[in-house]
């Protein structure tokens, strides 16, 4: 679904390819009415030839049995309708169901089976109990579990009532 201020343009010397500007634009993955995801982009640029959105200022969620399960914003994204897959780079924010927060230099997800890995600057926290830092976490499919992986500091906190 595109929103609003829809721009095409036939791209020059390239056959069939087009190319759109967009602002404002929200695409999502549904399938026997099980929502996967949604991403909203304040911009975009959509090349039909490759198939990919280039998304700026995005924000979204990933969805488990119709309940939002994990939600985003980052700088930038991508989606490639080819492949299936959605990645989030430059300064990306994740909040997980349970209230486990995470920041990653890049996150990308393959699809609704396999874990998503986050890369880069990993700072988990999990309100005052929690404090990790890694290279990367892998977040189970069911966002229900997760592992971080290199370089990896944690930080346990008793809450002393």
């Amino acid at each position: 679904m595109i929103t609003h201020d829809f721009n095409r343009k036939q791209a020059s010397a390239k056959g069939d390819e087009q190319e759109a500007i967009v602002h404002g634009i929200i695409l999502t993955e549904t399938k026997d009415e099980q929502k996967y995801w949604e991403i909203y982009g304040e911009t975009g640029q959509w090349d039909s030839e490759k198939g990919v959105a280039q998304l700026d200022k995005v924000t979204g969620n990933f969805y488990k049995d119709n309940e939002v399960s994990m939600s985003f914003e980052s700088s930038k994204g991508t989606y490639n309708s080819k492949k299936g897959d959605i990645t989030l780079y430059k300064d990306t924010f994740i909040v997980l169901k349970d209230g486990i927060t995470l920041n990653a230099d890049n996150l990308h997800w393959t699809n609704s089976h396999t874990p998503i890995v986050a890369e880069g600057h990993i700072k988990v926290q999990k309100g005052k109990e929690l404090l990790s830092t890694a290279d990367k976490i892998i977040i189970s499919p069911t966002y229900d579990s997760f592992k971080i992986v290199g370089n990896t500091v944690s930080k346990v906190y008793e809450d002393k009532k």
